[in-house]
């Protein structure tokens, strides 16, 4: 079953967790001094947030899957209702290794649907930790340069 992401672009990353850790009753999952998760079953969702540069607000929005073969279903399921996207195999972005599928919705907000691999210690392996450009890492033909990953 795949779980809900959301992902938000902060200006102050303390002051943010300390306000969801609030509403969520309990502390990140994954914290580090630019990005925060909340890996929650109860709601079930995936809720990022991070201060790498972007434009406060929701940064994107998307599907985790739990293996390779939902992740697979999600995409053949966006392609077969004709909403073309880009896949990325083995993305690095946001503290994770990813698989991912990205695509825009018709207002044009990205939406990443991904499968997680594992950590790694750097924010992106292609940005490395110092870039403060864009939140994160989708592939420029479908999100914006601000958008950000999982």
């Amino acid at each position: 079953m795949s779980r809900f992401h959301l992902h938000i672009a902060v200006d102050d990353l303390e002051r943010n967790i300390a306000f969801y850790s609030a509403v969520f009753g309990t502390e990140p999952t994954v914290k580090h001094d630019d990005y925060a998760k909340w890996q929650l079953d109860d709601p079930r969702i995936n809720f990022a947030i991070s201060s790498r540069g972007a434009k406060p607000g929701v940064d994107h929005v998307g599907l985790q899957s739990e293996s390779e073969e939902e992740l697979a279903a999600i995409r053949q399921r966006l392609e077969a209702a004709g909403i073309d996207g880009t896949a990325q195999e083995n993305a690095t972005c946001c503290y994770a290794r990813s698989d991912k599928y990205w695509v825009q919705d018709p207002q044009g907000i990205p939406w990443e649907t991904f499968h997680t691999l594992g950590a790694i210690p750097l924010f992106s392996e292609a940005l490395g930790q110092e870039t403060a450009e864009g939140a994160c890492c989708p592939p420029p033909s479908t999100a914006s340069s601000e958008s950000c990953c999982g």
